[in-house]
């Protein structure tokens, strides 16, 4: 898919960077030439371009993009100038992150397609996260099913799916295991990074160390989190 982003800040380079490297093409655009340089290898095409130009914007492709997400975080007027021309060209699927309530009012009328809120949206997974016991980090996928990244539990350690019962006792879905890998960076210094295992089987055993990516209805992963090890 092809995506447009305007604004390459934390979180849109951040966004952008993803999408490239989950093999969609990616066109970065921002004013400032040090955050186009950042993120320049990162991404299929990073441009440093005025956005808020009538002119400059009708030289990008945005008839084929699949997207246009506007991921400006901080100047609130250049945000509504630049939604609002994209919005006259007729963008498929126009994506605008919300600054506050008023931003988010005024992006409303214009008609965007979908608004993001990433602040918030991290800041209520890291409540989640913290609340409930051993989770990494957690989807919201209705009001009352989530998907949970969660430390295997030691009682499961040497278990195959089958033998863990989990989906006839507690009605929650093993859907991967994700590894730890330790890898050094350029700089020759180790961190860790997820590796997915892929599709389980009955037969996958879960060893000590594993995450798992759990779905279930929310009362159902609490009662698992809640039981002693």
């Amino acid at each position: 898919m092809k995506y447009i982003i305007v604004g390459l800040g934390n979180f849109g380079g951040h966004l952008a960077a993803r999408l490239t490297s989950y093999g969609h093409e990616v066109i970065g655009i921002d004013a400032s030439e040090d955050k186009v340089e950042a993120v320049k290898d990162k991404i299929t095409h990073a441009i440093a371009m005025d956005a808020t130009d009538i002119h400059a914007v009708r030289n990008l492709p945005c008839k084929e993009a699949d997207a246009v997400i506007i991921a400006i975080g901080e100047d609130f007027g250049a945000s509504i100038m630049v939604t609002a021309l994209f919005k006259q060209l007729n963008i498929k699927r126009l994506i605008s992150r919300s600054i506050n309530k008023v931003h988010e009012t005024v992006i409303q009328a214009i008609g965007v397609d979908e608004i993001i809120h990433p602040e918030e949206d991290s800041a209520e997974r890291m409540a989640k996260s913290l609340q409930m016991k051993g989770v990494i980090d957690s989807l919201d996928v209705s009001d009352n099913y989530n998907i949970i990244e969660v430390k295997a539990p030691q009682r499961y350690v040497g278990l195959t799916i089958a033998e863990t019962k989990i989906r006839q006792d507690y009605n929650i879905n093993i859907l991967t295991l994700i590894k730890m890998e330790e890898k050094p960076n350029i700089f020759g210094v180790k961190s860790k990074s997820k590796k997915v295992t892929g599709v389980v089987t009955a037969e996958t055993k879960i060893e000590a160390g594993d995450i798992l990516l759990l779905f279930g209805h929310i009362n159902d992963i609490r009662e698992i989190l809640s039981l002693e090890e």
